[in-house]
């Protein structure tokens, strides 16, 4: 039976200091599907209370003057939240080790984004989400993994207040459901997953639980090895080519040698650096190449600011 509990009092979040804007983008840019800003709040970024879900975790985050404020109606929330938000990670080290004095484009982005870092989320959740981006945007995979986890999860808790009134507050009533499992995705039958709107996507993530039910460990395992190993071990499942692999090794094991190439870094790159015509492949290595052993956090700041100021 899930937990039914109020949320804790807001509690300072030592580490991080980001902008609505860097909050946002590194929230709700394309690394993670199961962050939401509360619709009572929207109205004011600088006030504005996210949502996040992922295992068996629900919290709450909002910016404040003096950095970020969390809450969670769950206990042991802190550590959880510490290890997804890369707060034992110097990140303002990793970014100056950029070549950013030597590329005035990634100077640009850099200081667009000040304090963008790279999330740390659940290996097996990553895989999920990112085998549901197939040609689609941030809100339909979020749309996607939403049914997944309402319709396929386990109900985790019930948090807030029923009391429409407080709903500006960030305290509506809701229910946090975990993503199904892969052992459990193993089970249900493919109709049911296209039913939650993954169409194609349906069958690469059924034949992909089959084979994980098959293989027990294998994803811990695959986390483990070094980027390259891990990358060859993961283009093996259905659905899963070199972006899909790059993603899921960069936000879900913290490998950050790993540059993923989707459309927009192939415009990035022929626009910003003269790639033009190049293939995904050519500009992953380049990528890697240039930017270096944390290529990944690079590539996270060339996103950002392409998706954004891309029509400059």
């Amino acid at each position: 039976m899930a937990q039914k509990n109020h949320w804790s009092d807001w509690q300072p979040l030592p580490g991080w200091n980001p902008s609505s804007d860097v909050l946002r983008e590194t929230l709700d840019g394309g690394q993670s599907f199961r962050w939401t800003p509360d619709a009572g709040t929207t109205a004011n970024p600088a006030r504005e209370i996210w949502t996040g879900t992922w295992s068996t975790h629900l919290v709450q985050v909002r910016p404040q003057p003096d950095g970020l404020a969390w809450r969670s109606p769950l206990p042991a929330a802190a550590p959880a939240l510490h290890r997804y938000l890369g707060l034992d990670t110097d990140w303002s080290a990793h970014t100056d080790a950029l070549p950013w004095r030597s590329d005035p484009h990634l100077a640009r982005c850099l200081a667009a984004f000040p304090g963008l870092r790279l999330l740390r989320q659940p290996f097996g959740e990553t895989l999920l989400g990112f085998l549901c981006s197939a040609t689609k945007q941030i809100v339909q995979i979020k749309q996607m993994l939403a049914l997944l986890a309402e319709r396929h999860g386990p109900l985790v808790c019930r948090a807030g207040s029923p009391n429409p009134a407080k709903a500006a507050f960030g305290d509506a009533a809701l229910q946090c459901h975990q993503l199904p499992t892969w052992s459990h995705l193993a089970s249900i039958p493919e109709k049911d997953l296209r039913a939650c709107q993954l169409g194609f996507r349906a069958r690469y993530i059924a034949e992909t639980a089959q084979f994980l039910a098959a293989h027990p460990g294998w994803l811990d395992e695959t986390e483990r090895l070094p980027y390259a190993a891990a990358k060859t071990r993961l283009i093996q499942l259905p659905g899963v080519g070199e972006k899909v692999a790059d993603c899921v090794l960069l936000f879900g094991a913290g490998k950050l040698e790993a540059f993923p190439v989707d459309t927009w870094m192939l415009k990035s790159l022929a626009r910003r650096y003269g790639l033009d015509g190049w293939k995904p492949a050519q500009v992953a290595h380049f990528g890697r190449t240039h930017f270096g052993p944390i290529a990944g956090l690079a590539q996270q700041y060339l996103f950002s600011w392409e998706r954004k100021f891309g029509g400059r």
